[in-house]
């Protein structure tokens, strides 16, 4: 594992090492996508191999859509890819498929997904002692009652060898209530039956929703993580200019590797294929099977750590129309995490508020921007305007301070 990971953790050996992905989505036409799920692959061997304690990558698995639409074209590229970079004789593949794949012909695209990759939809596997339940949906993204009763069992009798042991456990759609945008993008036929198993780590994907956000990890009765994407960012935030699908957003190329020790603590690393670099997070798992033990719950949201503009900030003001123009500034600081989003306020010259915007710091690149800029329109000509821009955390943390500057619309 690289320095800005493993440094941390000395006494952490493990024994066991996966990637995980999801929403691939491969095109029949060859497109950005299977480059990057061929890089990722690629990335996690040299991670693995780098590793002084444990160079094996035990496991590649993809939670679902990793076809766009199912097509038999579509399969084959992501088996020949899987082909051309995969040690078989070193690491077991497991996929589910779900939505995209089914393409609203479910019994279809399971044959056919059976044929190519001559494994079932459902798999339960034993790797270096720890088990791996992958599931997909019954149709769309959801699970009936035989779906509901097969994972149970599987649950159960995992649970059974030892309860303190963590349990991956896969499935396309987020459970419902716990990681982000798994409100729309979450599915509550499972949530039951995961109850009973607080040593479950479960990872999802759908949402295509970044997974160096804090807020893709939620413990609270079991822990949980979104999965990212590899095609495209959606981030369901109703109050952005551009909806919810971020500017950029073709700029998406994320996966998880997963460690784990023999004495069950875990490690999780959100890691960029685009850049090649891991995000500053590692999420940690010290006993999975006890809740009181968990860190990464909804007390998160109780922080007196906010967001600051240092004494260096700049503002200035460009394109000036007599109803429109640009504003530009520096990224604000924290002292955890990132700066998540930016209220800009726009005041008259009677200091009412005007205009009210929202924009994402773009905490989604790796290569995050050290300055933003926003059109501010629908202005009256030859008019005065002040410009407040507060920076919000993840957290409902909002900055003390604020930028201000003015500006003045052409006639």
């Amino acid at each position: 594992m690289s320095n800005n990971t493993s440094a941390d953790f000395k006494d952490f050996i493990p024994s066991l090492r996966f990637m995980v992905v999801s929403d691939i989505h491969i095109k029949d036409e060859p497109t950005v996508e299977r480059e990057r799920f061929a890089s990722a692959i690629r990335d996690a061997y040299k991670i693995a191999k780098s590793s002084e304690s444990y160079n094996k990558l035990d496991a590649i698995v993809v939670v679902g859509d990793f076809a766009n639409s199912g097509t038999e074209i579509q399969m084959r590229a992501a088996k020949q890819i899987l082909d051309d970079n995969v040690n078989y004789n070193e690491t077991k593949t497991i996929l589910s498929i779900a939505s995209h794949e089914y393409h609203g012909e479910p019994e279809t695209a399971k044959k056919r997904f059976t044929d190519i990759f001559g494994a079932p939809v459902d798999v339960h596997e034993v790797i270096n002692g720890f088990h791996f339940i992958s599931l997909s949906p019954s149709e769309k993204c959801r699970f009936y009652e035989e779906k509901q009763k097969w994972v149970g069992e599987q649950l159960k009798s995992a649970a059974k060898e030892d309860r303190k042991k963590p349990i991956f456990v896969f499935q396309h759609p987020h459970v419902c209530d716990t990681v982000l945008s798994s409100l729309n993008w979450g599915e509550e036929d499972l949530n039951l039956v995961y109850m009973d198993y607080p040593q479950m780590i479960n990872f999802s994907g759908h949402s295509h929703a970044p997974i160096n956000d804090p807020r893709s990890i939620n413990q609270k009765h079991f822990t949980c993580l979104g999965t990212g994407t590899l095609s495209y960012f959606e981030i369901d935030e109703f109050d952005k200019p551009c909806g919810t699908f971020p500017y950029g957003k073709g700029k998406a190329a994320q996966m998880l590797i997963v460690e784990a020790s023999e004495d069950n603590r875990v490690r999780i690393y959100p890691y960029d294929v685009i850049t090649g670099n891991f995000f500053p997070y590692v999420w940690k798992i010290d006993t999975p099977s006890e809740p009181s033990s968990f860190i990464y719950t909804n007390e998160r949201y109780k922080t007196d750590i906010v967001p600051y503009f240092d004494k260096n900030t700049k503002i200035s003001f460009s394109d000036i129309t007599p109803t429109s123009c640009k504003v530009t500034f520096s990224q604000a600081k924290i002292d955890e995490d990132y700066v998540d989003n930016y209220d800009i306020l726009v005041r008259d010259s009677n200091g009412d508020i005007v205009k009210q915007l929202n924009i994402w710091s773009e905490y989604y690149f790796y290569d995050m921007p050290e300055e933003l800029s926003v059109d501010i329109t629908d202005l009256d000509p030859d008019s005065n305007y002040a410009v407040n821009i507060y920076a919000n955390g993840f957290w409902h943390n909002k900055s003390k301070d604020c930028l201000i500057a003015t500006f003045k619309t052409s006639k």
